[in-house]
């Protein structure tokens, strides 16, 4: 288990220690690779992985893409592809493998972990939207993408660990886990917009966000929501209470970061966890 404290980082969110706009990047599965595309005398290129598109904004008078990548991706080369002014080219980047340790989790309801068919059906009807909140592309000129801790609490559980709910393999872990008590105050990272909220099985009450270009956050398992759909937040505004709704063992705020449709780890966005690629956990 994961013996760091999150409540300093909060106190200390004003004073970046991170003078780029970049998020740090490692370009490992769930990681992030941050290529420059072009001099910023030009108009910004649209950039594409794997078809989808890409977030580009400006460091030290170059546009750089800024890419997620999936977490089943394999070592090896890769390339995005840039336009610009109407050409087309290529650039290469290599991922790197990384492995992340397993966690061992059991779950009392065991409906969260082998669902009922009406439980199929429901999860089956929230996907549609899910999925809208998760394609939201909105043309938004990004100036910075070092977010603030989103709320105060304990790192229970990093990014990427491969899971076993019950002795059963599942999916990654998908975000930054961090617990707290219930009703302790979740706030948004960073300016956006609020695209969806709701109750879904999984995750319980959830709010989505969206940053611009591509980039959306997500918290999960709430007690409490206060935002609703199209309301427009700043860094620090409150959106919801840490609670223990969906598949949980206690309460935590579970924080999802996605660029270009792809879950990427969270920590890279803080510039107080300036080495994400050295989280471990043991449990």
């Amino acid at each position: 288990m994961i013996k760091l404290s999150l409540s300093f980082l909060l106190l200390c969110t004003s004073i970046l220690v991170n003078a780029s706009p970049l998020p740090n990047a490692l370009q490992v599965p769930g990681g992030i690779a941050s290529i420059a595309v072009g001099d910023i005398s030009e108009p910004a290129p649209e950039v594409y992985f794997k078809a989808k598109k890409v977030l580009v904004l400006e460091d030290n008078k170059q546009w750089y893409a800024v890419v997620g990548i999936p977490l089943n991706t394999k070592a090896g080369q890769y390339s995005i592809q840039v336009k610009s002014n109407a050409i087309k080219h290529d650039i290469s980047f290599t991922v790197t493998d990384k492995v992340y340790p397993a966690q061992y989790i059991t779950i009392k309801n065991k409906r969260m972990v082998n669902p009922h068919p009406e439980d199929l059906k429901r999860i089956r009807n929230e996907r549609p939207a899910i999925n809208k909140a998760l394609n939201t592309w909105s043309l938004k000129n990004i100036g910075n993408l070092n977010f603030q801790v989103p709320v105060t609490g304990r790192l229970s559980s990093p990014f990427g660990l491969k899971r076993f709910f019950n002795e059963q393999a599942k999916n990654p872990h998908s975000g930054l886990d961090i617990a707290a008590i219930t009703g302790t105050d979740i706030v948004a990272p960073a300016p956006g917009v609020v695209i969806n909220t709701g109750d879904y099985y999984y995750n319980g009450n959830s709010v989505f966000l969206d940053h611009g270009q591509g980039l959306i956050t997500g918290y999960f398992h709430l007690s409490k929501i206060t935002v609703q759909a199209g309301q427009i937040v700043e860094q620090g505004t409150k959106i919801g209470e840490v609670g223990a709704t969906g598949r949980v063992t206690g309460p935590h705020l579970h924080w999802n970061v996605y660029l270009n449709k792809t879950k990427v780890d969270p920590a890279f966005f803080i510039p107080e966890l300036s080495d994400p690629q050295n989280t471990n956990t043991k449990d």
